[in-house]
């Protein structure tokens, strides 16, 4: 393998860098930076060491001791009085040492395979004496025969040759005789058929007398029948009937196709291995799993080369691949308009600006006048045509803010004349960089009173934003959305950069782009807003946007009416997906239904997947450091909202407020309208809805009023976030402070027969109580810390005395008091805590 460094090595066990180095450094191991290189050797090294720290050597018998008592009645004769009768019975267990067990399982399976080779040894060697005995005493058989033929010959005179002569003519006409009649199944070795001359005469079974093949004729002259058949039939049944298993004598090493993702049950039976293997060597890799848990390909890779398998990765998106590769995006290439993004910080005016060039009002129909959705729009201006992208101010749409940078080609940063540079000024500055995308800076309000347009661009030159005129790149324009000063300069400048980009596009290409917003909406369903960033959008097409698909059955402008068909830089609506797209996700129009089906199926499922691997993954390191720690009260949470972007903010913003005491669980979130589900969901798991833009059905409404199940709507994402802040802040334990009440010097001592040692002091400062608690301090160090057990002025008891007044102070447990000490008065109190 490859060798890899540290920080490839932490990112594939999943451990900070700096944990993985201070493990290295308690192994032995000489990195200590993150580009250093490991070579295998140093990561078993690494390995053995953690597995040591874990108590995988630990040789130590675990005993666990049980003490049982079983208590029965016996019943008198006499019938006086049941004896009752305890008997005590005490059993230690050890916990078997694992290593101990395979070691001797091991050991038992090498016996056994030794006894089992012994024996076929010994079998075959007995075969091989019998074989051969056998052979000898046929050898013999035979040699005394010729010896027996040879001694008659020998004893025959010559004068009987014709005797001879007619022997053997008679042998060879019995011969013949045989070989014209029917032939009878003889036992093997036998000769001749062992019946009666009669019975030679009948053929059997009704064969083919002339039918030869099952008989021969031995060298004496004699017939035999059947011995090809019944020689095979003699030796089928001799074989020995054994099992056809044979044990393998070395480990079979698999090489193992790895997906991206796989269950530990499938890893398991790519091995042919036990399930329950595979989550042993996982635990002692640090990683604690199921057997249905979905694991990712690193992981999956680190466990089968650790049980001494080699790996193979199989390209899933195959299909996906085939599919992109068969679009044609070639063509004529045209020239395109620029798509133009307004960033900025919240109520600088964004809304009102491009309000101002499109002749509506969209921020008066937005909730608080803030922008809640990111808006498309394009605008025919008479310089040329231009598309617009609105984007938040608020601090909540960091990531709407870093998808708009991503889908434009120039950046209008806003920034107002009288506020300056603001945070989310900065951030979008921040975002256009990361993008690599141009700016052209608007100062906006130049008509209000305050306004100072050389403090804001001193602002922006000390976040190297230069303008032009002091020698830098970027354009400056002064504008006011009430008057309209500027704002043709600052169309002049924003198609003057796109002229300098010089934007083109092939419009008889298949469309593609990326989706800006989805929602859901009751009567038509999924609604999209797309950014065609080149190629042609029409009805009809089937549209591939991230983990959904669909045919278009209507297309929109940003104005709600049909359009045949979207060029490249315009934005649309459509209508016709089977859910609503995450916003930022890419869209491509393709030619074959079934085949971005089968991509879209193949994506939800592979997202499911990673979804659950990353809920169920467990170190064993984060559960060690989990122990100990107090129970985290947790906010359970159903989130609603009207559009993808803003849901997505939203479970930001919630996530964000976790601290190691509470944090906010979203249960379960969605876009589109509050139905019966949700409401039975939040029952279940005791959480809160939150309807952010949208409204409950009305078997919804009937459901919580019934169960009186916890509701909210909001329309402004800043009143959600504070109400959770407040919630939160509410489910803190409180800080616990001392107040110190008052403090008391002694001045002198007494002796008193029922009190003891009475301290007779002057309060200096505050009050003294005598139910609160009290300390004693000795040149101001806390010497005692108890409570008082009488306080007196001269013989009556009180329950307090104020500054500059004597009293007698008797304090409980403790006669160390000397004149000059501090008796001084405190309280514990409790103060509500605050995210």
């Amino acid at each position: 393998m490859t060798v890899q460094t540290v920080k490839i090595l932490s990112e594939l066990v999943k451990t900070p860098v700096d944990k993985l180095l201070t493990q290295m450094k308690d192994a032995g191991l000489p990195q200590t930076s993150a580009n250093q290189e490991v070579s295998e050797v140093e990561k078993q090294t690494l390995l053995n060491y953690l597995k040591s720290q874990h108590g995988e050597g630990d040789k130590k018998d675990q005993r666990i001791t049980l003490q049982r008592k079983t208590t029965s009645t016996l019943s008198r004769a006499d019938g006086g009085k049941a004896v009752n009768v305890a008997v005590k019975k005490k059993r230690t267990y050890v916990k078997r040492d694992d290593s101990e067990t395979d070691a001797q399982k091991q050991e038992e399976l090498k016996a056994q395979r030794a006894a089992e080779e012994k024996a076929r040894v010994e079998a075959e060697e007995k075969a091989k004496v019998e074989a051969a005995r056998k052979a000898a005493e046929e050898a013999k058989a035979k040699a005394e025969a010729e010896e027996k033929a040879k001694a008659e010959v020998a004893a025959t005179p010559k004068s009987d040759a014709s005797a001879k002569k007619d022997a053997a003519a008679a042998k060879e006409a019995k011969r013949k005789e045989l070989e014209s009649k029917k032939p009878a199944a003889a036992p093997k070795g036998k000769k001749g058929s062992g019946r009666s001359d009669n019975e030679k005469d009948k053929p059997r079974g009704g064969r083919n007398t002339d039918n030869k093949r099952n008989s021969r004729v031995n060298l004496n002259g004699e017939e035999e029948y059947g011995r090809r058949k019944l020689g095979r039939k003699n030796k089928k049944s001799q074989v020995k009937q054994e099992h056809g298993f044979q044990k393998p004598t070395a480990k079979i090493v698999h090489e193992v196709a790895l997906p991206e993702s796989i269950t530990v049950a499938d890893l398991a039976e790519k091995m042919t291995v036990k399930g329950a293997e595979v989550i042993k060597v996982m635990f002692k890799m640090g990683a604690m799993a199921t057997i249905n848990q979905t694991i990712d390909r690193d992981t999956a890779t680190l466990v089968v080369e650790e049980m001494g398998h080699t790996v193979k990765y199989i390209d899933e998106n195959a299909v996906e691949n085939d599919m992109m590769e068969a679009i044609d995006y070639e063509g004529e290439a045209t020239k395109r308009a620029p798509v133009v993004t307004v960033m900025g910080h919240v109520d600088h005016g964004k809304t009102s600006l491009l309000d101002y060039i499109r002749t509506t009002r969209v921020a008066a129909g937005e909730s608080g006048g803030i922008t809640q959705h990111i808006g498309a729009y394009h605008v025919e201006t008479p310089q040329g045509m231009v598309s617009f992208l609105d984007t938040p101010g608020h601090a909540a749409f960091t990531a709407m803010r870093a998808r708009g940078a991503k889908a434009t080609d120039i950046v209008i940063l806003v920034c107002a004349a009288d506020d300056g540079v603001m945070p989310q000024t900065i951030e979008a500055i921040q975002h256009a960089r990361a993008g690599d995308v141009p700016l052209v800076v608007a100062i906006t309000k130049i008509d209000k009173e305050g306004a100072d347009i050389e403090r804001v661009q001193n602002a922006l030159a000390a976040q190297e934003v230069i303008p032009e005129e002091w020698g830098g790149d970027v354009q400056f324009v002064g504008v006011s959305a009430k008057t309209g000063e500027g704002i043709d300069e600052l169309l002049e400048a924003v198609l003057l950069q796109s002229e300098v980009l010089e934007l083109k596009a092939v419009p008889s290409a298949p469309a593609k782009g990326v989706v800006v917003e989805a929602r859901l909406d009751r009567g038509r369903g999924s609604v999209a807003t797309l950014l065609v960033q080149n190629g042609t959008l029409r009805k009809g097409d089937v549209v591939l946007a991230g983990l959904q698909m669909g045919r278009v059955r209507a297309l929109l402008d940003e104005n709600g009416k049909p359009i045949p068909g979207a060029g490249p830089s315009i934005p649309v609506e459509i209508l016709g997906l089977d859910g609503t797209p995450d916003a930022g996700e890419e869209f491509i129009v393709v030619a074959d239904e079934r085949k971005a089906r089968e991509v879209a199926n193949f994506r939800q499922g592979k997202y499911r997947e990673v979804r659950f691997a990353r809920q169920h993954s467990a170190k064993l390191e984060n559960l060690f450091s989990e122990m100990g720690k107090d129970e985290i009260r947790t906010l359970n949470v159903v989130l609603k909202a009207d559009v993808r972007g803003s849901l997505e903010a939203l479970i930001k913003s919630l996530t964000d407020l976790n601290t190691d005491e509470v944090q906010v669980n979203v249960v379960s979130s969605g876009v589109g309208g509050i139905t019966e589900t949700d409401a039975t969901l939040a029952l279940a798991s005791d959480a809160v809805i939150f309807g952010f833009n949208v409204r409950a059905d009305s078997s919804a409404k009937q459901f919580i009023e019934r169960e009186s199940v916890d509701l909210r709507y909001y329309s402004v994402i800043y009143n959600i976030i504070d109400d959770v802040k407040q919630a939160l802040s509410g489910m803190l334990s409180p800080d616990l402070r001392e107040e110190i009440k008052g403090t008391a010097e002694v001045r002198d001592v007494f002796n008193s027969p029922k009190f003891g040692l009475i301290a007779g002091c002057m309060v200096i400062e505050g009050t003294v109580y005598r139910n609160k608690q009290i300390r004693v301090l000795r040149d101001d160090v806390v010497i005692y810390e108890g409570e008082l057990e009488s306080l007196r002025r001269f013989k009556d008891a009180v329950n307090e005395v104020g500054r500059g007044v004597e009293c007698g102070i008797g304090v409980k447990n403790y006669n160390d008091v000397k004149v000059g000490d501090k008796i001084e008065v405190f309280e514990t109190v409790e103060v509500a805590r605050t995210l």
